[in-house]
């Protein structure tokens, strides 16, 4: 286990999540704020933030795959970069200009008594302004609309067809995440109710099974990867569910178990398939840095660094 950790020290951008997750130190601890700065200056990081112009903007439309300011603000977040970075203000300000815009609201839709919104966007914006301190009255409206818009089952969905009535996994996950994290920030108690609502869309269904006849869903919600930007998988779902409060569920043992299937002899874990390519810059799914790359034999140390700290905050590992 000590070379595991060894691997994983070994890759600067996961400074803070092994010092904290993984670790234990505190987030406000001196090893937790000297973790985020090595974390800030890592190759990966400087890198993801390469593109800013002269104004502190990267200079494309913020929800360009993988490469816009959206993207890249959570992968910062997710890192745990440094809260309070002022630099990273007109990033934020591209996402908020574009959410909160009068071209976005055209794509806010009340069909059927529902509307139909990809609230990743939305949730996302709210959950990396807490995560990286840029937040303001702004964060607070989105989450508002998050709350607004939340379906009767818990969830939200982008999908059109009025036909259509159950949650979608891709677009509810991000948004319990937001919620979560605003509720303890702004104790809000309308947002814990929101997220609570939100976790049982997935609890019910074992974070990756039918709830008619017991299948899997879909065999993507079984394959690892890092990062998984809107895509859902057992990872990602149990990720939150450990951020959110929700991993000591008894409905979450079995994807506990099938993620814990899948450690390598070496301890870590595999990314077994990924949402990005580093190749073709103007095709979406661009991404300037790579997380590893995919192989069903080799540890990736992005994957590995998360499916620890789910299995530790379970209490069924650690390193």
């Amino acid at each position: 286990m000590n070379n595991l950790l060894e691997q994983l020290q070994s890759e600067p951008a996961l400074a803070w999540k092994l010092t904290v997750k993984l670790l234990g130190h505190a987030p406000d601890s001196a090893q937790a704020r000297q973790a985020a700065e090595v974390t800030r200056h890592s190759p990966l990081v400087t890198c993801l933030l390469s593109e800013r112009d002269n104004d502190g903007k990267i200079p494309f439309h913020p929800y360009k795959k993988w490469n816009g300011a959206h993207w890249t603000l959570s992968i910062l977040a997710d890192l745990g970069y440094p809260a309070g970075d002022q630099a990273l203000k007109p990033m934020m300000e591209q996402s908020y200009n574009w959410l909160l815009g009068e071209a976005h609201k055209k794509h806010i839709r009340m069909i059927d008594g529902r509307v139909r919104r990809c609230a990743s966007q939305e949730s996302n914006a709210v959950w990396y302004s807490l995560r990286l301190g840029l937040a303001d009255s702004r964060t607070g409206e989105l989450a508002t609309r998050l709350m607004k818009w939340q379906w009767p089952d818990g969830g939200w969905n982008c999908d059109k067809r009025p036909e259509v009535t159950i949650s979608s996994f891709m677009e509810s996950l991000i948004p319990l995440r937001a919620l979560a994290l605003y509720a303890r920030v702004s104790g809000d108690p309308r947002a814990t109710q929101a997220a609570e609502r939100a976790a049982e869309i997935f609890l019910k269904r074992q974070l990756f099974k039918r709830q008619s006849d017991n299948a899997v869903m879909d065999e993507h919600f079984t394959r690892l990867c890092y990062p998984c930007y809107w895509h859902y998988n057992i990872l990602f779902g149990l990720g939150v569910m450990a951020e959110a409060g929700f991993i000591a569920a008894p409905r979450c043992r079995a994807a506990l178990n099938l993620l814990a299937s899948k450690r390598l002899p070496d301890g870590g874990f595999p990314a077994e398939e990924v949402y990005y390519r580093t190749t073709r810059p103007n095709l979406s799914g661009y991404s300037l840095v790579g997380y590893g790359g995919t192989s069903k034999k080799a540890t990736n140390p992005f994957v590995t660094a998360e499916a620890l700290y789910v299995l530790k905050s379970a209490g069924l590992a650690g390193l």
